[in-house]
C-alpha cells in the first residue's frame, strides 16, 4: 500500500516538472504558477525517492549500476560545466584579435570617446535588411565598449517615412543621434564613423588658424612639402582649418582655440609678437614648429625664439643628428632623429609608436622656469644622437663627427609644453559677473614647441606616430583630452611575392612530397603489420 503512495506522489511530481516546462515556453504569462509547479513536483520527486530508499540501495549493490551510475554523473557534470560556461560568457563578454594590426578592434581613440560618454548615443541605421550584418559587424564593437551607445536598423524600403524624417538619402545611410545633435555618415570606415561621433559629441567646429605671411606650410598645399594631409586630419576631429595673416588683421580672431606657428622662414613683427602675447595671456593656445637656423649659423627668427623664451622655453642653434641607426628601417639618415621616449605628459600618455623628425633643432625648457612658468619635455631622441652646433658641416664643409665639449650628447629633447592659468581672462559676456562654481576650472593659456614642421608635412606625416603626435598637440591644446589617443589603424598588406622557381617549388612540395610521404608512410604501416 505504502509503495503505492509513493508511486502516485512520484508520478505527480514527474508530470508538475513536465508541466512546469510547457507552460515556460508555450504560456509566458503563467511563469508564475510554472515556477511554483515545478518546486511542488521537485519537491514530489523528493518524497518518492526517500520512500523507495531500500529499493534504490538493493539497486546499487549491482556492479553494472554503479558504473552506470558513475557514466551519468559524468555525463551531468560536464553538461554541468558547459552550462556554467555559457552562463558566465553571456555576461562577461570578452574578445580578442589576433590580426597583426589588431583592424578589427576600435583604436584606442575611438575607446576614449566612447567611454567619457556622458549621455545615450543612439546610431540608426538605415538600408535594405540584406546589408545589416555588414553594419552589425562594426557597432556591435561601439556597442561593447559603452553601455550609453545602442545601435537600432531600419529598412529604408519597408519604413519610408521614417528615412524621410530623418533626411535620409541613400542607403547605407548611419544616422548618430547624440543630446539634441544628429550627424549622418554614409561609410562603414572607423575614422569616419568616429569623426561623426566626435561631431556630434563636442557640437560646433573649433577653429584652428594657420599663421601666413612668413613662409609658413601652407595647408592648402598638396605637394611634398604642403600640409593638405593635416589639415584633413584636423577635419576628422571636428577642427575647421583657417588661415591668419597677423599683419592685417592685428588681433587672433576671438574663436580661435588654438594658433599654429608652422616652419616659418622669416620672423614675425613685433605686433604680431604682441598679438600672439595678448592671445595666449587671455587664454590662448598656441603650437609653435621652428625648423633648425640657416648653415651659416643666423638665427632669422629672434622676436618667436625671445617669445617662447618667455614662456621657459629654450630654442637652440643647432641640428639634431641620430647615430643609432634606427632611422635606417625607415630609410633615412642621420638627419633625421628617430624617438621613442616619450616623457610623462597628457600629449604622450600611452604612445608606444616611434615618431622621426627630419631635420630638427633641440627645444628644451628653461630650467628654474620664466616668471613661474615651467615647460615640460614631450619626445627625447636615442642616446646615440647629439645636438650638432658646427652646422656649416652639414653643408659639405667639413666631416659630421661629435665633438666633445662643443656638441651635446643626447638623449635630446625636440618638443616641450608648457601651461599656466591665463594672466588676463576674458570679461564674460554682456558686461555681467556671473558667480562660478567653486570647482569650475580657469581660463589656462598653453604653449607647445617643436623643433621641426617637417614631421607633420605631407612627406613626414605618415611616418610611424607623426600624425598621432601631432593632433594629440593640437588636442592638448585644444582641452580635449579624451580625443589624445593613437587613432584608427589602416590594415597591413600581408601579401606574398614569390619567382615563378618559389612557385614551381611549392607546386611540387603540394601535390608531390607530402602525397608522398603519406602514402610511404601507410604503405611502411601495411607491410609492418603483415
Amino acid at each position: 500500500m505504502a509503495n503505492r503512495i509513493f508511486g502516485a506522489i512520484g508520478w505527480v511530481g514527474t508530470g508538475l516538472v513536465f508541466a512546469a516546462v510547457a507552460v515556460r515556453f508555450l504560456r509566458p504569462e503563467w511563469l508564475q504558477y510554472a515556477q511554483w509547479a515545478a518546486w511542488a513536483g521537485l519537491a514530489c520527486v523528493l518524497v518518492y525517492i526517500a520512500g523507495q530508499w531500500r529499493d534504490i540501495a538493493a539497486f546499487y549493490q549491482g556492479r553494472g549500476a554503479r558504473y552506470g551510475t558513475l557514466s551519468i554523473v559524468g555525463i551531468l557534470t560536464v553538461l554541468g560545466i558547459l552550462v556554467a560556461v555559457n552562463y558566465l560568457a553571456t555576461r562577461h563578454n570578452k574578445r580578442w584579435d589576433l590580426t597583426a594590426n589588431q583592424v578589427f578592434s576600435l583604436s584606442e581613440q575611438t575607446v576614449k570617446v566612447l567611454q567619457s560618454l556622458d549621455a545615450p548615443v543612439k546610431f540608426t541605421v538605415y538600408d535594405r535588411e540584406a546589408e545589416f550584418d555588414r553594419f552589425r559587424d562594426r557597432l556591435d564593437e561601439y556597442v561593447y565598449h559603452s553601455p550609453n551607445v545602442t545601435a537600432e536598423y531600419v529598412d529604408i524600403d519597408r519604413q519610408p517615412t521614417r528615412a524621410r524624417q530623418a533626411q535620409v538619402q541613400s542607403y547605407g545611410t548611419i544616422v548618430v543621434e547624440y543630446k539634441d545633435r544628429v550627424e549622418r555618415v554614409t561609410t562603414l570606415g572607423e575614422q569616419e564613423i568616429t569623426n561623426a561621433l566626435i561631431k556630434a559629441v563636442t557640437g560646433a567646429e573649433r577653429a584652428v588658424y594657420f599663421t601666413q605671411g612668413h613662409g609658413e606650410k601652407d595647408t592648402a598645399a598638396s605637394d611634398r612639402d604642403g600640409y593638405s594631409t593635416v589639415a584633413q586630419a584636423l577635419g576628422r576631429d571636428n577642427y575647421k582649418v583657417e588661415k591668419l595673416v597677423l599683419a592685417q588683421v592685428g588681433e587672433v580672431p576671438e574663436n580661435a582655440t588654438v594658433v599654429v606657428v608652422a616652419g616659418p622662414r622669416t620672423d614675425f613683427l613685433q605686433p604680431e609678437i604682441d598679438a600672439l602675447s595678448r592671445y595666449v595671456d587671455r587664454g590662448g593656445k598656441v603650437l609653435v614648429l621652428l625648423d633648425p637656423p640657416e648653415p651659416s649659423g643666423a638665427r632669422p627668427l629672434p622676436n618667436l625664439e625671445g617669445f617662447l623664451r618667455t614662456w621657459a622655453i629654450d630654442v637652440g642653434g643647432d641640428v639634431v643628428l641620430d647615430a643609432s641607426g634606427i632611422g635606417q628601417l625607415l630609410g633615412t639618415d642621420a638627419s633625421v632623429p628617430v624617438a621613442a621616449n616619450y616623457p610623462s605628459h597628457p600629449i604622450s600618455e600611452g604612445f608606444n609608436l616611434m615618431t622621426a623628425f627630419p631635420l630638427a633643432r633641440s627645444v628644451r625648457p628653461v630650467e628654474g622656469g620664466v616668471s613661474g612658468r615651467f615647460a615640460q619635455p614631450l619626445v627625447e631622441t636615442s642616446p646615440k644622437s647629439w645636438a650638432e652646433t658646427d652646422l656649416a658641416s652639414l653643408a659639405g664643409k667639413g666631416e659630421i663627427r661629435y665633438d666633445e665639449g662643443a656638441d651635446r650628447q643626447g638623449p635630446i629633447t625636440l618638443g616641450v609644453a608648457v601651461s599656466a592659468s591665463a594672466a588676463n581672462p576674458p570679461a564674460p559676456a554682456g558686461n555681467q559677473t556671473p558667480e562660478a562654481p567653486a570647482d569650475a576650472p580657469k581660463p589656462e593659456s598653453r604653449v607647445v614647441a617643436i623643433g621641426d614642421s617637417d614631421f607633420a608635412a605631407n612627406y613626414g606625416i605618415g611616418i610611424q606616430g607623426n600624425r598621432d603626435f601631432f593632433m594629440n598637440a593640437v588636442n592638448w591644446l585644444a582641452q580635449q583630452e579624451n580625443l589624445i589617443a593613437i587613432r584608427p589603424r589602416e590594415p597591413q598588406d600581408r601579401r606574398i611575392t614569390l619567382t615563378a622557381d618559389q612557385s614551381q617549388r611549392i607546386m611540387l612540395l603540394s601535390l608531390l612530397v607530402i602525397p608522398g610521404l603519406v602514402f610511404a608512410a601507410g604503405a611502411y604501416t601495411w607491410w609492418r603489420r603483415r
